[in-house]
């Protein structure tokens, strides 16, 4: 627009925002609107259309999402350290356990600040108003639940049966809110029973939660994962938002992943080793249901039919992506549950049998096993996030070099690993050294050297050729 002291000029190609956030756009091409028209605008009630924010900015609105979840969980952190100092409110130097001495837990509720004030800022946003309905305040509200839940068995060590019933009264309680899973982006596959739907939710949640607190074990291990996991989904979620609603970038699951980023970010500084403070269960099952509250958000913005041959694979990626995400977790997961079935054990009972246990076992240090399970987090989501945008031949053979290159700095980590290759080849080496016979030159150098292929070594006499066996062979 264009204003002059008399007039304001708006095209039909141009918007005008308006105090409470409505964008119109009014006239012909070229139509001059006055002032008396212009104020008119004002008083009308009814959106004619929304202006789209550019990429760039909107990508703006989502990192203030994250600085703010950041900030409030940073800051938060130190406080709640201070209560649970007071409180007595410390992890046990257990058997299983790698730290020493007794550290502040309690975490997750400088988490769930971080979560909550991220929500709430973006509530107040005009361009994320929308999108922040009944469902955002549901994971919000399942949040607090299973925080509160992990801050009580923080406390007072809830045995496993209690606490998988508030688990499942958390994932219950958010479902119930509006957060099921109603589709399956496969072949088009709906869920035609709100029973079903609520159960099918109610268990994908709860294993998230659990795969999350099992490998919640070293510091800054279950934050550094998610956070990870959760960037490669936020940047699907994002194009996939662009791609499916070019009019609106605005999106729930974006803005619900961007504020878990931010909480796990503002808490690494503090819980990274040497950790100051740890997570707990109340910040460790947080990380769970929020991940899978996002993915099931997710699962209803496509419309399989959208997608071509080929594009479809993108339709498939609501269930691809969040298992690689927690693809660490869910695997510590299910080796545990069948490692303490066989043994006739329950699968709540504690070992140092985690992949953290043994890469420590390895000879890793406390924070180079961290960060190859960071790598091969990173490994595991951001190629198939990357299936979504680009040829599959181009993917395939860039998770090739990946995995490789993880591979290699794994084994260059681990001094255990590289002793016993090391071994291995020494091994091998004497094994082909005995079968050899080796003597000492004539010359009396000391050099030692190898006869040649039917050749008798120096100063031994020929032995005489033995009956031939099957098949003419010595």
């Amino acid at each position: 627009t264009s204003h002059s002291p008399d007039h304001a000029f708006l095209t039909a190609h141009e918007v005008l925002l308006l105090k409470d956030g409505a964008v119109f756009a009014r006239g012909a091409p070229d139509a001059v609107i006055d002032d008396a028209v212009l104020s008119g605008l004002y008083d009308t009630p009814t959106v004619v259309a929304r202006a789209p924010v550019a990429g760039g900015g909107c990508v703006k609105v989502y990192l203030l999402v994250m600085a703010i979840a950041t900030a409030t969980t940073y800051v938060a952190v130190p406080i709640i350290r201070h209560i649970a100092l007071v409180g007595n409110a410390l992890t046990p130097v257990r058997a299983r356990d790698v730290h020493s001495t007794p550290i502040p837990r309690l975490g997750g509720v400088a988490m769930f600040f971080g979560l909550f004030s991220a929500i709430s800022v973006a509530s107040t946003i005009p361009y994320l108003s929308d999108v922040i309905d009944s469902s955002a305040w549901a994971v919000v509200l399942g949040a607090g639940l299973v925080c509160l839940l992990g801050v009580v068995d923080d406390l007072w060590e809830l045995d496993w049966m209690t606490k998988l019933a508030g688990q499942i009264l958390a994932a219950g309680v958010m479902a119930w809110q509006g957060v099921q899973l109603l589709t399956f982006p496969v072949a088009g596959l709906t869920i035609g029973s709100s029973r079903l739907s609520l159960i099918s939710t109610v268990i994908v949640v709860v294993a998230a939660i659990n795969a999350v607190n099992f490998v919640d074990g070293l510091d800054g291990l279950a934050a550094g994962i998610i956070g990870i996991g959760s960037t490669a989904f936020f940047l699907y979620t994002y194009v996939l938002t662009r791609a499916t609603s070019p009019g609106s970038y605005s999106s729930l699951a974006a803005t619900i992943v961007a504020a878990l980023i931010g909480v796990c970010v503002g808490f690494l500084p503090h819980n990274f080793n040497p950790a100051t403070i740890f997570m707990g269960d109340s910040g460790a099952m947080q990380l769970g249901l929020v991940s899978a509250a996002s993915t099931i958000i997710v699962t209803g913005q496509i419309d399989p039919g959208s997608f071509d041959g080929s594009r479809a694979l993108p339709a498939f990626m609501p269930i691809l992506l969040p298992l690689a995400v927690l693809l660490l977790p869910l695997t510590d997961m299910i080796m545990a549950i069948v490692r303490r079935a066989r043994k006739g054990l329950s699968p709540t009972h504690p070992d140092r049998m985690h992949m953290h246990h043994r890469l420590l076992a390895a000879g890793h240090s406390h924070r180079r096993a961290v960060l190859v399970m960071y790598l091969w987090a990173a490994v595991a989501s951001f190629p198939v996030a990357a299936m979504a945008f680009f040829p599959l031949p181009w993917v395939m053979v860039g998770a090739g070099i990946a995995v490789l290159f993880a591979f290699v700095v794994t084994v260059d980590l681990m001094p255990g690993v590289r002793h016993a290759l090391h071994s291995m080849l020494h091994r091998r080496q004497d094994r082909q050294e005995q079968r050899i016979v080796v003597s000492r030159n004539v010359s009396g150098t000391g050099e030692v050297t190898r006869p040649a292929e039917g050749q008798a070594p120096h100063g031994s006499a020929l032995a005489a050729p033995s009956e031939p066996t099957e098949g003419g062979r010595q």
